[in-house]
């Protein structure tokens, strides 16, 4: 076996590829699980490499590694999280439900990277107990901070343009997919606007729970073979490295039994994208069409839609989005299922609910991003086919319920019904209001308010 190496574990030998950075039991991971193929999302190993890094820091600055294996470790860690050795990090999502697995593949390739032991040093004042739902958080947050609420205000204020940009174009509003009474389509915009801004605020709800980090646990919370102090250096530590709040937990046994907190983020990411399905479903039926749907919406053409009927163009961005808002639902079912599978003093669905949660993430900030350039950027109202809508709308007869009552309104309204008029036509015949009066009350404008 000239391209392999034998390396040991307190199981015994294992065959190692010969240039591989790993050891024995990431050889045995390997073997153990080839599930999915799948692997950890960038995020999550560099968080982990991020607390080794600052680990090892402490570690050296309080005596407790020698100063220079320290250094060495923390800059092997640093190497690992700048993504150099992702090669050398190949372990499938489906593994060993604490992510010891991933926990001991890091710790190996930083410990031939520096020399240094794997456990007794890389290791040191951790188990993947508390290291790897501690990675959990340090890489949701990131990515929220960096990634998601930037796209989330970006998508707010394409919308808010688009808001200020509709205020005076007037359109019928529908209730039950049916037509109802005028509004403005710069209100319907503010709706779409403050669902984005109430979703991201839900978010940051939810960001407490994730700056409390279970490090210095250990096993099951109690800290054995942590020296004093060290969860809380190291954690001021990583918030220094990262510029995010994060504090030891205040209850390390709830800290690493469960994995509430991420499942609380993974409800309000699926609440936003709910929120985005509410949203997309919206523009892509306004915009239905061009000739025989509503119309009311020119979305941007950005490609061809139709292998055989020429000259279709498709609401391709929204559908892109409304999949990926399926998935993000579709991870939180996964992520609650994980997160209530917890027994004693440990989840052991961890792996899955990293990958799922930070996935959701991802998807939803490209998602975002990509439908606030490429079509709340370019949509136009069709003013005309909006106005005429109005006029020809049933529930224009709400307006004159006040005036007449609500029953001889109504049998205003199914008269023009069955005689395929207008209310203004109907009532102008019908009601006994004065033309001038009649003229005010059909007003859609003031309707609007």
């Amino acid at each position: 076996m000239a391209d392999h190496r034998i390396e040991h574990d307190t199981m015994g030998e294992m065959p190692v590829p010969a240039d591989a950075l790993y050891g024995a039991q990431t050889a045995r991971a390997i073997e153990n699980f080839p599930i999915s193929g799948r692997p950890f999302p960038r995020a999550l190993l560099r968080a982990l490499a991020l607390i080794k890094a600052a680990a090892a820091y402490v570690n050296g600055l309080r005596g407790h590694l020698p100063a220079d294996r320290a250094a060495e470790i923390e800059s092997a860690a640093i190497s690992v999280a700048e993504g150099n050795h992702d090669r050398d990090l190949p372990l499938d999502v489906y593994q060993t439900g604490s992510g010891t697995s991933t926990n001991m593949n890091l710790n190996e390739v930083i410990a031939r990277l520096s020399g240094t032991h794997p456990n007794d040093d890389v290791n040191r004042g951790q188990s993947s107990n508390d290291a790897f739902p501690s990675a959990i958080h340090v890489a949701a947050a990131d990515r929220i901070h960096h990634a998601l609420l930037p796209a989330m205000e970006r998508l707010e204020q394409s919308l808010e343009r688009k808001a200020a940009e509709f205020h005076d174009v007037l359109k019928i509003g529908r209730t039950h997919l049916q037509d109802a009474v005028p509004m403005r389509m710069g209100q319907e915009f503010s709706g779409y606007t403050h669902q984005v801004r109430a979703a991201r605020e839900r978010i940051l709800a939810a960001m407490p729970g994730i700056y409390e980090l279970p490090l210095g646990g250990t096993a099951i919370g109690t800290g054995l073979n942590a020296p004093p102090g060290f969860a809380r250096d190291t954690i001021a530590e990583l918030a220094r490295r990262t510029e995010l709040p994060f504090v030891e937990a205040r209850n390390h046994f709830e800290a690493q039994a469960a994995r509430d907190a991420a499942c609380f983020l993974s409800g309000a990411l699926r609440t936003y994208a709910v929120a985005l399905t509410k949203i997309a479903n919206d523009i892509r039926w306004l915009g239905s069409g061009p000739r025989c749907g509503l119309g009311e919406l020119k979305l941007p053409p950005v490609q061809p839609g139709s292998s055989i009927m020429p000259g279709k163009v498709n609401p391709v961005i929204a559908e892109s989005l409304l999949m990926v808002c399926a998935q993000v639902i579709g991870y939180d079912a996964a992520i609650a299922w994980c997160a209530a599978s917890g027994n004693f003093e440990l989840n052991v669905m961890m792996p899955l609910i990293a990958a799922d949660l930070l996935d959701s993430i991802d998807l939803l900030a490209a998602a975002t991003t990509n439908f606030a350039a490429k079509l709340i950027d370019g949509l136009d109202a069709d003013r005309e086919r909006a106005a005429s809508f109005i006029e020809q709308s049933l529930s224009m007869g709400t307006a004159l319920a006040p005036e007449i009552g609500y029953e001889k309104a109504a049998a205003l309204v199914k008269e023009a019904y069955r005689a395929g008029r207008t209310i203004r036509e109907v009532a102008g015949e019908q009601s006994g209001i004065p033309e001038a009066r009649l003229t005010e009350l059909l007003d859609p404008e003031s309707q609007a308010g």
